[in-house]
């Protein structure tokens, strides 16, 4: 397949930095060619080489007073670092690094930072960024939080720099309104910290994520009867977040990473059958506004590619399919994958737009969607409420779905009426409960997706596969386009308030195959009425993660 005319960089050096015997770093500052966190755990203070991720403790001698344990959300501004604990606000000299207190909040402080003669402090539970003027500590007004986890500060001349935890998400406000100017998926989850690192002055500074958690691993035990334990341990470490944003059509591209995706059919027969004159077509992934295709070839047996609607679809003819015979049939495609997220407001789209007429077919029962029961009709009207504006429409359905239904796995999908009277359901369960509330309220939806990488950006050039096929919804807006909507992923807080990381927003992990087509389909002369292609085959997933994209770099200066 010819390349898409997208530039092959990639980055070369590592770029996670990885402080040592530290256990979860909190806020992040920098200055020159170093970076400073806290760790929560240990109280320490710490400085960190990029380059050689060496670490430094910078208050050895204050840790028995316990000072610094459980303090959150570090800044720096010139000489003084800023930083919170429990409800309180605090500065010290970098020098002499003797704390005094700024302000005191009613709320837990999760975030400081310090832009001229302004303190901005982010408070969970009050739901809103405080500010403080900087020599008095007295308060000058607040505006809301953009999300709804602990979110850590950042600021410069651009603006406002907010980091959200739960959302997974940094957003950009106005430094006076809070006005989201832009908002930006993260490649990892926790992140607890954020800063702008710019060593050389030649050059634009880029912005750095810290993140603390925890990750699961098998634990090689001697003394138990078997050795093989899950266990956790704590991990944190710093990695840049690369951007491309777009503001005139409102979304922002951040990390990427070339992906090599292989989808291959086995033939494994359960039944003797002779297919003849068989063409076998499977879709290949998309060229969207956040995947680029790069490269297919095929696996097992050759194909040709066709265009059908738009999409790519790989084709496989074979004369005649013995019975049980064997064989592999499929492709590996090399694919350019980026987080993406929308900054559209209600505002932004204000004003009747009709739909056009040929997307008409996206607000009719085309899938077992219950539309004409009276529990799905009435479920569509108590959702949607009032609501006339399409963004807070959709949000407002996603949400009553979310209050009512919890996720699981079913042995079988089954149709919306059931799976929201019952109130757990798989992703495809919640797919099509959206899909009939959506469009039995005039907003034009459809499924989208196949298969997600698995989300470890750091394992690279190893095989992954994932545990289960996965779906979610695009929904339609009129003047604007397509925008994107997990079907469950972001329903984990019980009754709300729900993330909406992956409201109008996709991560980068998110594979789009064959949008408006079958997935794979067979025809063949003598096919029997009751064939099905599970009991011909089983299909076999892999992707290898190959290297991490910046995609200012790739997308940006290929658009220009």
């Amino acid at each position: 397949m010819p390349d898409c005319g997208v530039p092959n960089q990639t980055l070369q050096q590592p770029s996670t930095i990885r402080p040592i015997g530290v256990y979860a770093l909190s806020g992040l500052a920098a200055d020159g060619d170093q970076f400073f966190s806290i760790d929560r755990v240990r109280g320490y203070l710490i400085s960190v080489n990029p380059k050689t991720n060496n670490t430094v403790i910078l208050n050895p001698h204050q840790l028995e007073d316990k000072e610094w344990i459980d303090a959150v959300g570090l800044s720096l501004w010139h000489d003084t670092f800023w930083f919170g604990r429990d409800r309180e606000v605090f500065w010290c000299d970098r020098a002499t690094l003797k704390t005094s207190l700024l302000a005191e909040l009613p709320y837990t402080v999760a975030g400081v930072a310090v832009w001229e003669n302004t303190v901005y402090v982010s408070c969970q539970k009050s739901g809103y960024i405080h500010l403080f003027d900087r020599d008095t500590g007295e308060p000058i007004g607040k505006f809301p939080q953009p999300g709804v986890g602990e979110e850590t500060l950042a600021a410069n001349a651009e603006g406002l720099w907010v980091c959200d935890q739960t959302e997974q998400t940094v957003y950009c406000l106005e430094h006076t309104t809070g006005k989201i100017l832009l908002s930006a998926l993260t490649p990892y989850s926790s992140p607890t910290g954020i800063a702008f690192y710019q060593p050389d002055p030649a050059q634009d500074p880029v912005c750095h994520i810290v993140y603390a958690d925890e990750e699961p691993y098998i634990r090689d035990n001697p003394n138990a009867e078997s050795p093989h334990e899950l266990t956790f341990r704590d991990r944190t470490f710093i990695h840049p977040l690369y951007l491309h944003h777009n503001p005139a059509d409102h979304y922002t591209l951040s990390n990427g990473y070339l992906v090599e995706f292989s989808y291959v059919e086995e033939l494994l027969p359960l039944d003797a059958v002779t297919l003849n004159n068989v063409e076998w077509r499977i879709a290949l992934p998309s060229n969207t506004l956040r995947q680029r295709v790069r490269h297919v070839e095929p696996i097992g047996h050759p194909f040709t590619i066709e265009d059908q609607n738009g999409q790519q679809v790989a084709v496989f003819r074979f004369d005649q399919i013995q019975p049980f015979q064997g064989g592999l049939v499929g492709w590996k495609a090399t694919v350019e994958m980026y987080s993406l997220k929308y900054s559209l407001t209600p505002e932004d789209i204000e004003g009747e737009r009709p739909l056009p007429t040929e997307l008409e077919r996206y607000l009719i029962d085309d899938d077992e969607l219950d539309m004409e029961k009276a529990s799905i009709q009435q479920a569509a009207r108590e959702g949607a409420g009032t609501e006339t504006n399409v963004l807070r429409k959709i949000l407002r359905i996603r949400n009553y779905v979310y209050d009512r239904m919890s996720y699981g796995i079913q042995p079988a999908i089954d149709t919306p009426a059931v799976a929201l009277a019952r109130g757990t359901g798989s992703c495809g369960e919640y797919v099509g409960v959206l899909l009939a509330l959506a469009r039995l309220n005039g907003i034009a939806c459809r499924t989208i997706g196949r298969y997600k990488c698995p989300p470890h950006a750091e394992y690279r050039h190893l095989p992954l596969e994932p545990d289960f096929n996965h779906v979610w919804l695009e929904f339609y807006v009129p003047g604007v386009g397509w925008l994107p909507m997990e079907s469950n992923v972001d329903d984990v807080i019980e009754r709300g308030p729900y993330p909406e990381r992956f409201f109008m927003g996709l991560s980068w992990y998110h594979t789009e195959i064959g949008k408006d087509i079958p997935f794979t389909k067979m025809n063949a002369d003598d096919k029997p009425d009751d064939f099905s292609l599970r009991d011909l085959a089983i299909n076999h997933i892999r992707f290898r993660i190959l290297d991490e994209l910046d995609p200012s770099e790739t997308v940006g200066k290929a658009d220009d």
